[in-house]
């Protein structure tokens, strides 16, 4: 997805199937943002810190959104997460758990952590689609984020 004007959503997650259905959510929900997706949090952190192969700005542009799934091998969520929020640099990007995960204490921990908002992956698309409307009608039209973004 492609659009000069829009806010780049990074999405860090094992699945493909799972990284497909949350782009096809986006653009049900007619969110038109550049969408980039990274399969675990070694990948992320690559990509944020632009070591290669997301070293060219121009393929890999800064996010100022970021999906992170907490169960995902090599590099967890909880650990990226950690980096992310700990690193001058990255910690003002937004970070979003889009998770399977229900569990109470990943909740906490992830809040702990520093994260802006945790959602329990919804199991249906129309689930998905709803998720990624409020997602996109909160974090792109009404709060101000620290890129300076803010529509109304």
């Amino acid at each position: 997805m492609s659009n000069s004007n829009s806010i780049v959503i990074l999405m860090a997650d094992d699945d493909p199937e799972d990284v497909m259905l949350a782009e096809d959510a986006l653009e049900e929900a007619r969110l038109l943002n550049d969408f980039y997706s990274v399969a675990d949090g070694e990948e992320l952190m690559d990509y944020l810190h632009r070591r290669e192969p997301y070293d060219d700005p121009k393929d890999s542009p800064t996010p100022g959104l970021i999906l992170l799934d907490l169960n995902m091998p090599r590099k967890n969520g909880f650990e990226a997460l950690k980096e992310i929020k700990e690193d001058p640099e990255l910690r003002s990007i937004p970070v979003v758990v889009l998770t399977t995960s229900r569990a109470e204490e990943d909740v906490y921990r992830s809040y702990d952590l520093g994260v802006n908002s945790f959602i329990s992956k919804p199991v249906s698309f129309d689930g998905l689609v709803e998720a990624m409307k409020v997602l996109g009608q909160y974090w792109f039209k009404i709060v101000a984020r620290p890129d300076g973004e803010h529509r109304e």
